[in-house]
């Protein structure tokens, strides 16, 4: 119900802003506002989008740190790999570490995930050619990215109810 309304008050606010958009007058001499930047407003989506409520039925991650993460206020150290709405610890403990033999499981899960959220640490890794044969031969689709983002992206393909696994490192793994 809340989402409603704050999706109610946002559409309510949209004629406003678009009048005022159009009364300011535009001229060579007359400076232009800069637009917010696309980085700061997802990254604001990203912090509102960890902290939010968690619903019952599914697992969100509400917080993470350099030695683990918080997914339905139960505080997680070290690597997980969440599959089917199941949390698990999972053994890599740097980026090097993650072989096709470490998401072996993806040979018996089924149905198979629509995409694999790979949070990579700190930083975005590039995989290697094996590693991305042995996802594509799975049928999944991947995102590689940092854990901070991976954890934001699960969250919300899970939101939405899509057949979504994440396998993440903590943020404060480097390399």
């Amino acid at each position: 119900m809340a989402g409603a309304a704050r999706t109610q008050k946002a559409l309510g606010a949209l004629p406003q802003l678009v009048k005022s958009l159009r009364s300011e007058p535009v001229s060579g001499g007359a400076r232009l506002r800069r637009l917010p930047s696309l980085r700061r407003t997802f990254s604001l989506y990203d912090q509102i989008n960890l902290i939010d409520s968690v619903p019952e039925d599914q697992l969100r991650f509400q917080s993470y740190d350099d030695t683990g993460f918080k997914i339905n206020n139960v505080k997680y150290e070290g690597s997980l790999l969440i599959v089917e709405n199941k949390i698990m610890t999972w053994a890599p403990k740097t980026f090097s570490e993650i072989t096709a033999e470490s998401l072996s499981i993806f040979k018996v899960v089924h149905p198979i995930p629509e995409i694999l959220i790979l949070g990579c640490g700190r930083h975005i890794q590039l995989l290697s050619p094996e590693l991305r044969k042995f996802i594509r031969s799975t049928g999944m689709k991947l995102e590689a990215v940092d854990s901070r983002n991976a954890a934001s992206t699960y969250n919300i393909l899970n939101e939405e109810g899509r057949p979504v696994a994440a396998a993440v490192l903590p943020f404060g793994v480097t390399c």
